[in-house]
């Protein structure tokens, strides 16, 4: 019986599909990439046309032989990687490998893993795609002619290992730039003022309320149930700008003695609208906002639900869409079926008249549809009991923004009422939901707190009603500087932008927090010495890699190559030119920081010489006298609010926000001789210290520690937080991910001095390995 042969790249993947195939499949996975430029060399010829040099990947051969003799025994080949440029290449690398064959080979595309859209698309296969292959490839070189001609340079001006890349950069900018602002950032003080006050319906106006009654009537037991807060807005007609205490006391002073009274009220009706279904941007930011996921963990967890799984009777279910997507588009058959759904649970009332449609970007993949559930059936607490406790977050979070995204809209009454007060005028709003529409479902979240007075029900008012007032509260604040990013905030900024691709985010931020460039403290995104320093070499000598426009506008030419209007070797001619030119230029000019450090306007205490900043392999930056060897001072140092150098003696702990499980104190980031640790800041009364966590828990079966970073004479490894009652040890990073070929819990990362990474299995006896993609390329299968 003739057989047909689909090889996708994920084993999880592998067995969703052949539950639904069937006997007539043989099902194979090439997990993830097969073939790659080399690791020790550019692996470019730039002599003819930039053609890549790939080579086989270490690990892939058994896979590659396993591969071509199922394929000998076929009669058709299917190729079914994810349906985006990194698939496209794994599937032309595939079917290269495979060979030439009389046999046809056909490229498929599954958006959901579902019966009726697996069986769709086999039965209508596509060619494989040459522009989509042909973008990704000019991606990846482009990546490579950064990453591999900038990085010897670093090497050789700053320290050993470094690394820069062309999108990366171009986020690191945006960090520091960031960090700029808030240290040039000059507070300003500024005063509110409210007032409590409360209807007098049938009481005449009498003038002026003492203010001191007031006050001592706002502090007492009961106050009336109609009361409600109005702000001072106007002074004289103009906009009442408070500087300064002095200024408020005077205007509660002139408040105190004025007669209340409604000057104007507005009643209106407004409509809120759900959010558009998800796609991959604003599924990362929601995450984050609401449950601190990384922009990396929430494609981990997300392709996990795409490939499937298993569902008690049902088996391997891919539960949502194809989840790296710009387009918000959905299908005919999957609106039907949630208006169906809410028109059951729900009732008509919360049931639009028509299918809600979403405009997507004009560079959005038109074929792909935006994340949502495969089958809204599955609701969230249907299928809780499969899924991981990150998997059900994550899956409810999708499902409810699908659903609640062809829901009626909320009805909100919004009240505006004007009060005027001698010269002075105040506004107080209110606003009641009298129909929750979506919001009885799903709101979504913000990035940061909102600003001002939350709304509050205001009591039935009318022009000219006069108010008592009951007290007046003046309130101090001061401005405050641009927040830091977060991961959500950094993913927004670079979409609006045009910086990067759905597939591409996650490995922006993950990279630049991995090579140690960036800090996340508090989810906030804050960049290091080192991070500052290679951000200024790179802009000062690579203005084009760093600047948004350029990067946006190379965004776009390979689109174009994607679209057909553009060959992959002329945009890379035309970026090689001036970037050679740079290159040759850094060269000689670009500051060594081996030799010099980077200069400060700081004195040397000992010697009056210029100090610098130098860099330690251990210990980060710090201060050293440029007299050396003559002068032998170095000193810690930290930067005050100002970005201004402070030389320290002692480098100062770092908050953490993690507590002592002895005293209850907070426990501080400390440097030592082997690196970094957490210590108790109740020291001396309190000498607890532990290892940084990773928040990974330690693989070996019924232990339950966690695996933490330690430092020893070689280097950093990880081990168990239980030691010595548990002596696990790893000279890999420890990975949040399973492995995809014997589900062992952990996976680990080794780095080369390329600055590749290779993922490996725990399991001894599993050959599992997974090389990682050094720039914007995502790993693929979680």
């Amino acid at each position: 019986m003739s057989k047909s042969l689909l090889i996708v790249e994920s084993p999880t993947k592998a067995r969703t599909l052949e539950r639904y195939l069937g006997k007539d499949f043989i099902v194979k996975a090439s997990v993830g990439h097969i073939k790659d430029l080399p690791g020790n060399k550019l692996g470019v010829n730039l002599d003819r046309e930039f053609k890549p040099q790939y080579q086989v990947m270490r690990g892939k051969k058994k896979i590659i032989d396993d591969l071509k003799k199922a394929a000998s025994r076929a009669d058709t080949i299917y190729l079914g990687p994810d349906p985006d440029r990194e698939g496209e290449a794994i599937a032309w690398h595939i079917a290269e490998e495979i060979g030439a064959t009389e046999k046809p080979v056909k490229r498929v595309l599954f958006y959901e893993l579902t019966r009726k859209a697996i069986m769709e698309a086999i039965a209508k296969p596509n060619e494989l795609d040459a522009k989509l292959y042909e973008a990704q490839q000019a991606r990846r070189i482009l990546d490579r002619l950064v990453g591999y001609m900038i990085s010897p340079l670093l090497w050789e001006k700053v320290r050993a290992g470094l690394s820069a890349g062309r999108v990366q950069s171009v986020a690191l900018r945006l960090i520091c730039e960031r960090e700029d602002e808030i240290y040039a950032f000059e507070k300003q003080e500024y005063w509110t003022i409210d007032a409590r006050l409360s209807p007098l319906p049938d009481a005449p106006v009498t003038g002026g309320v003492d203010s001191l009654a007031a006050a001592e009537r706002a502090h007492a037991p009961a106050e009336p149930p109609s009361a409600f807060s109005a702000q001072l807005i106007r002074f004289k007609k103009k906009k009442c700008e408070i500087a300064s205490q002095d200024e408020a006391e005077k205007h509660v002073r002139a408040l105190g003695a004025a007669a209340f009274r409604v000057s104007t009220v507005e009643k209106k009706q407004r409509q809120k609208n759900p959010s558009p279904p998800f796609i991959t941007s604003t599924l990362q930011q929601e995450a984050a906002r609401k449950f601190h996921y990384s922009a990396k963990q929430t494609m981990s967890i997300a392709q996990k639900l795409y490939e499937g799984i298993e569902i008690g009777d049902e088996g391997a279910v891919g539960l949502i869409t194809y989840m790296r997507t710009d387009s918000t588009r959905l299908s005919q058959d999957s609106t039907q079926a949630v208006r169906e759904f809410i028109a059951n649970r729900w009732g008509d009332k919360y049931l639009p008249a028509k299918p809600v449609a979403y405009k997507s970007k004009e560079t959005a993949q038109g074929a792909h549809e935006a994340i949502r559930p495969t089958d809204v059936g599955h609701t969230p607490e249907s299928v809780v009991k499969y899924l991981s406790r990150e998997q059900a977050n994550l899956y409810s979070l999708i499902w409810k923004r699908f659903v609640a995204c062809q829901m009626a809209p909320a009805l909100i009454n919004q009240t505006t009422v004007d009060i005027s007060a001698a010269d002075y005028l105040l506004r107080a709003t209110g606003s009641v939901i009298v129909f929750q529409g979506f919001l009885t479902l799903y709101e979504e979240g913000h990035d940061e707190p909102e600003n001002g007075k939350s709304d509050e029900r205001l009591p039935d008012l009318s022009e000219g009603q006069p108010l008592d007032l009951l007290g007046i509260e003046p309130k101090q604040h001061f401005t405050q500087p641009p927040p830091r990013y977060t991961e959500a905030t950094l993913i927004k900024t670079l979409e609006d932008l045009g910086i990067g691709r759905p597939s591409t985010y996650a490995t922006i931020i993950s990279t630049i927090l991995e090579r140690e460039y960036v800090l996340r403290l508090k989810q906030r995104l804050m960049p290091t010495e080192l991070g500052m320093i290679i951000n200024r070499l790179v802009s000062a000598n690579f203005p084009d890699i760093v600047d948004t426009k350029f990067t946006a506008n190379m965004e776009k030419d390979l689109d174009e190559v994607e679209h057909g209007g553009r060959r992959f070797n002329n945009l890379l001619s035309d970026f090689y030119g001036p970037f050679l030119k740079s290159l040759e230029s850094a060269r000689t000019g670009m500051a060594n920081f081996k030799g010099a450090g980077w200069p400060t306007e700081l004195q040397c205490p000992r010697c009056s010489k210029p100090l610098t900043i130098r860099l330690s392999r251990s210990n980060g930056a710090f201060l050293a006298c440029s007299g050396y060897p003559e002068c032998s001072y170095t000193s810690d140092y930290e930067r005050d609010e100002k970005g201004r150098i402070q030389p320290v003696e002692a480098k100062e702990p770092e908050a953490t926000g993690e507590v002592c499980e002895k005293c209850g104190k907070p426990m501080a980031l400390k440097r030592g001789r082997f690196g970094t640790f957490l210590a108790c800041t109740g020291y001396p009364a309190c000498r607890n210290t532990r290892a940084p966590s990773t928040g990974i828990r330690c693989p070996r079966e019924g232990c339950g520690g966690e695996l933490v970073v330690r430092t020893g004479r070689r280097g950093r490894f990880y081990g168990c937080n239980k030691y010595p009652e548990c002596k696990m040890i790893f000279q890999g990073e420890p990975v949040h991910e399973s492995c995809p070929l014997c589900n062992a819990p952990v996976l680990f990362r080794k780095g080369s001095k390329t600055g590749s990474s290779t993922l490996f299995c725990i399991n001894p006896s599993c050959k599992f390995t997974k090389k990682e993609e050094r720039e914007e390329e995502q790993a693929k299968n979680g």
